[in-house]
């Protein structure tokens, strides 16, 4: 029996199997994304979605589902499943499954009278293609396979409706059909490894419902197209296999091809190769770039997560020091006026994120301790930090600059600027305008990171520009954010004075390798985060016993968004918890580290397999909500088994 097991038992059971998910993607930004039973519930699920380059790199549910019948003597048995309007299942394929594995790729089984069938789905890396075989296991009669397509060929945030402007033309091609929906849009190739006849019969199924979408509060009704069916015939312990890609492929290479692909699968027989696993999936090559995606399905790359997440991807999973320093390159070709963008690119880019250059100090400043190799950091991105640093200090624009303090202040009507980011109705739901905690104690480090470097490469000018400004910002950032009485610091401070809402922000200024604040402050605040903020999944953004606290991340955009730093749990900052905790304990903090990253083990099996989810709920039992998986989770629970490592050792 392998590390990730599922009750078999449950399988039948849509209460089980639709609320876990399987993701696979191509480590090229393509991916496909479904329930573990192939009933897709989100508009995001599909097996193959691609970003389309006319597009501006969009990416497009093609393939949405592949519907599977088996038939004998005339009989047919639908092993498909989707949800249509008002919950009803058509068909109920999901009640013939038998067996549902993950390794080394998501592998379902039926059985339908005597007969036994295994499908597996295995996303091809750095190709916009999926490879589906099938493997008749056991029949005692002629048994025929009828697959029939549907497709959707949308972008992956909209849905689909029946129109008059489809296509219905398709080409034959090597043993399959190439089509193409809509003028503009890539080809997509069906084909097969083996003979079969295509039965053209174009038609449109109607409201397909995605769950998840309705309780999202968003539309949640789809017309998915259908050019109609491939029939092929399948023996006792024969193999077929199924390619949709977008390029045509050599059919009868097909075979050789999926077995070589499956063979270079990274093992998920532990929970450390698990993550590793997951790692690997956020990191996109496209061209010269090499960007970190923020999380599955929905989200593409963001700044502040990618330097965020940057460290543990690469350098706690697999040790890559080349991708991380791949992604700071092209991440460095962006900045602009010392910020980065937030979302987007080129023309599309918003600059709106006051942290993101903090936390590519940060990310630098972990590079460089893997790589033991000040010389070449201060050569590559030297004087890029310069110019973030520069610009801070004399001002970005009228809402972002630096206060004869030493502090960063950041404040813009309207807008919310650090990564509690929510805008509801045009209000930040989590005002923290003025003096934010974390971008201050990231503001000293980075600049602190900046001195030690400037100095073992000699640069003298550097260091006596900039060596007196540590020294005014320690003695500022405990004057404006202490508070003695409370014993933790303020979240932000703006001119009415201190905001002492109990937040998780702070445990930033106690986890950073050069921190404003001394041993005890950040044993105090480690104590009142414990207290009141820690929970097996991450800490709570709000503590419980504010009035504005929100125990369940549910409902739609507006009420989820109100929830979203109001109390719901992230999973990042939990890194930096056990960082700060490692600090001050050093290997004492072992077994407790181990418990804290052990909690999430059952995750590997539930909401997104092999993933850990952006968010949960505050209030226990902390159900998953959010991507089902997001980078800087993945990132941080690896970062705390790499400390764990470290500690351990000593």
């Amino acid at each position: 029996m392998g590390y990730l097991t599922f009750d078999k038992s449950e399988l039948v059971n849509l209460q089980y199997s639709l609320h876990r998910e399987i993701l696979s993607t191509n480590r090229a930004g393509a991916y496909m994304s479904t329930t573990m039973v192939c009933c897709n519930t989100r508009k995001y699920h599909g097996l193959l979605v691609c970003p389309i380059k006319e597009f501006d790199n969009e990416s497009f549910v093609l393939l949405s589902a592949l519907d599977e019948t088996v038939i004998q003597h005339d009989q047919t048995f639908n092993l498909g499943i989707h949800q249509y309007q008002n919950g009803i299942y058509d068909p109920r394929g999901h009640k013939y499954i038998i067996d549902f594995e993950f390794e080394p790729t998501p592998t379902i089984t039926y059985r339908v009278g005597g007969v036994v069938l295994k499908k597996e789905l295995l996303m091809v890396h750095n190709a916009d293609q999926i490879l589906i075989r099938y493997t008749l296991l056991d029949a005692h009669s002629p048994t025929t396979l009828r697959l029939r397509p549907f497709l959707a060929y949308r972008n992956r945030h909209q849905l689909s409706k029946a129109n008059l402007f489809v296509s219905t033309d398709y080409d034959q091609i090597d043993n399959g059909i190439a089509s193409r929906l809509y003028s503009g849009f890539p080809i997509l190739n069906i084909q097969l490894d083996k003979k079969n006849k295509f039965e053209s019969n174009p038609d449109w199924y109607y409201n397909v419902e995605y769950y998840e979408e309705k309780v999202r509060g968003y539309d949640y009704l789809e017309d998915l197209y259908t050019p109609g069916y491939f029939e092929v015939p399948i023996k006792k312990d024969e193999s077929i296999i199924v390619s949709a890609s977008l390029k045509e492929e050599t059919s009868k290479k097909l075979a050789a091809f999926f077995e070589k692909e499956v063979k270079s699968r990274p093992p998920k027989d532990s929970f450390l190769n698990c993550l590793k696993n997951s790692a690997t999936q956020f990191i996109v090559k496209q061209g010269k770039d090499t960007e970190v995606l923020a999380g599955f399905p929905w989200f593409g790359r963001w700044g502040r997560d990618t330097f965020i997440a940057l460290p543990g991807l690469t350098l706690a999973a697999n040790y890559d020091p080349k991708a991380c320093k791949d992604v700071l390159d092209t991440m460095s070709r962006e900045v602009n006026n010392g910020l980065f963008p937030n979302i987007g690119k080129d023309d599309n880019a918003a600059y709106n994120s006051v942290d993101a250059p903090m936390w590519y100090f940060w990310a630098i400043q972990k590079y460089t301790e893997a790589v033991q190799d000040k010389s070449s950091v201060w050569k590559d991105y030297g004087k890029k930090m310069k110019q973030v640093l520069e610009a801070f200090r004399n001002g970005i624009n009228e809402h972002i600059r630096m206060h004869e303090n030493g502090l960063i202040w950041a404040a813009q009507d309207g807008k919310a600027l650090t990564w509690m980011d929510a805008v509801v109705d045009g209000v930040p739901v989590t005002p923290r305008a003025g003096y934010a905690v974390e971008i201050n104690a990231l503001w000293y480090n980075a600049i602190r990171f900046m001195l030690e470097l400037a100095e073992e490469n000699g640069d003298k000018k550097f260091v006596k520009e900039w060596e007196d400004l540590p020294l005014r910002i320690e003695e500022s950032f405990t004057s404006v954010f202490w508070n003695e009485d409370l014993g933790y610091l303020a979240d932000y401070v703006d001119e009415r004075g201190q905001n002492m809402d109990l937040r998780s922000n702070q445990i930033i200024a106690a986890s950073l390798q050069y921190s404003p604040i001394d041993d005890e402050k950040k044993s105090s605040i480690i104590y009142a985060i414990k207290d009141e903020l820690l929970t097996s999944k991450g800490l709570r953004t709000l503590s419980p016993s504010h009035p504005d606290y929100k125990g369940f991340y549910v409902g739609d955009q507006a009420t989820r968004d109100r929830a979203y730093h109001q109390g719901t749990v992230w999973v990042w900052q939990l890194g930096h918890y056990v960082e700060a905790c490692f600090k001050l304990h050093s290997s004492t903090f072992v077994n407790r580290a181990k418990e804290i990253a052990s909690a999430f083990e059952d995750d590997m099996t539930d909401y997104g397999i092999c993933g850990i989810a952006e968010v949960y709920d505050g209030n226990p039992p902390h159900h998953p909500g959010g991507s089902i998986s997001q980078a800087w989770s993945v990132s941080e629970i690896l970062r705390i088994l790499q400390m764990i490592e470290k500690y351990q050792a000593k």
